[in-house]
């Protein structure tokens, strides 16, 4: 799979946290904790939704539909870049998983009020910059930026 690049140049902050496969018990505790971080460097309320949102629903499909993944977020002095990276069997179609409403998601995580298919779409549209690949049996890279 090519993978995008990571720019570390004027890196102020980097976070990483490992999500696990069904590990609903955690799902959303590493958003939580990159809202409390960045609300501590005093980052814009209007942008620190934006991040929330984004690093929720992509750390809700990380549980939801990869082998287990990762989330790492750039913090810079003018933007947020976060970079979701899983291991999994990789989006069949990226544009239908695009569509507001699509979902592979298990009946198990449907019944825990999860996987309404707005997950995709939500994180595309809180950020400046969107790029996704994916590679089935491989596994799905996500670049999310948000500018100040």
């Amino acid at each position: 799979m090519n993978s995008y690049f990571k720019n570390e140049e004027n890196l102020a902050m980097k976070l990483h946290y490992d999500i696990l496969k069904d590990d609903f018990s955690r799902a959303g505790e590493a958003s939580s904790k990159i809202k409390n971080m960045l609300r501590q460097l005093a980052i814009d309320a209007n942008i620190l939704r934006r991040i929330a949102i984004a690093t929720y629903e992509a750390e809700i499909n990380l549980v939801i539909h990869s082998m287990g993944g990762t989330i790492e977020v750039f913090i810079k002095p003018e933007c947020v870049e976060i970079y979701i990276e899983d291991q999994g069997p990789g989006i069949e179609n990226v544009e239908l998983a695009m569509t507001k409403g699509y979902s592979t998601a298990t009946n198990v995580a449907r019944e825990m009020g999860f996987g309404a298919g707005m997950g995709l779409p939500n994180m595309e549209k809180v950020s400046d910059e969107f790029v996704i690949e994916s590679t089935l049996n491989v596994g799905t890279n996500i670049k999310m930026v948000v500018n100040y």
